[in-house]
């Protein structure tokens, strides 16, 4: 069974290209959204698109839906190829630089669009948090974009993990909350809930979008808010949320043990329903 599909043709791993001149491979330099996959479709697939469509303009790429418009339809019959029809799956789409001077940042005429589909393993009931040693700039270039130069995160998991923790989270330069690792961090204060604004330089995540937008309707106080480190230790909850986990209650912050969630299965069940429905679109 094929599992990837690159500028238009089914692949398996083996006869993916190496493309070590790409300047994906070499520096870096690539977009890519990971998307939940559930029962054959790709759920809030538009939002992605849009998102990397955004990131492309921002550098002058074209997007990858104006060479493949057919890029949903092509999720479902990698999920259907890949035999992750049935049940949850990870997605992900990738837009790399291609060839080109190392100078220029133009998308190379041989760049890869590529897609690739994976088991998905069930979420967990909660993580531990630790708290990353370095900041995360709120004013560098690479804000708001779903960058391939991953290798941050990458480190701040790999301390993290040692240490006995599941994911990282991030402050700013100014010491206010931003990010986790590989997710957006929502906190709950007397009922309240928070989330660190994209001022603070975080992405703008899609399952962080749909549950402002879902607790907004469901009459829950939300917003966004510049937090610091005084209200993450007030938090009497703590949850983070990614495309494929939805949102996942957080029960250590670094030496501090939080209490059950009360809003924060709300939240899940709200997002568990939306995923369904997205699906039957």
């Amino acid at each position: 069974m094929s599992s990837f599909w690159c500028n238009g043709e089914w692949l398996a791993a083996r006869e993916f290209p190496a493309a070590p001149l790409d300047r994906g491979s070499l520096l870096g330099l690539g977009l890519f959204e990971t998307l939940l996959g559930m029962d054959g479709r790709a759920v809030f697939c538009e939002r992605h698109l849009a998102r990397l469509a955004a990131g492309c303009a921002q550098w002058g790429w074209p997007p990858p839906q104006q060479q493949f418009a057919d890029l949903p339809a092509v999720m479902a019959q990698l999920l259907q190829r890949a035999g992750l029809a049935s049940g949850p799956a990870r997605l992900r789409l990738t837009v790399t630089a291609g060839t080109g001077a190392l100078a220029d940042l133009a998308s190379g005429a041989d760049r890869l669009v590529w897609l690739s589909a994976a088991p998905l393993a069930e979420a967990p009931a909660s993580l531990a948090l630790d708290i990353a040693p370095w900041p995360r700039n709120e004013h560098g270039a690479l804000v708001g974009l779903k960058c391939a130069a991953y290798a941050e995160n990458l480190l701040a998991l790999d301390r993290a993990r040692r240490g006995g923790f599941d994911e990282s989270l991030f402050f700013n330069t100014a010491g206010e909350l931003c990010e986790a690792a590989t997710s957006n961090v929502f906190i709950v204060r007397n009922g309240a809930v928070a989330t660190p604004p994209l001022a603070s330089g975080c992405l703008a995540g899609i399952t962080r979008g749909v549950l402002l937008e879902l607790a907004a309707r469901d009459g829950m106080d939300c917003a966004e808010v510049a937090l610091r480190r005084a209200e993450l230790n007030l938090a009497d909850e703590v949850f983070v949320t990614s495309a494929t986990r939805g949102p996942v209650a957080v029960a250590r912050v670094g030496e501090r043990w939080l209490g059950p969630p009360r809003l924060g299965p709300r939240l899940r069940d709200l997002w568990e329903a939306q995923v369904r429905r997205s699906i039957l679109v």
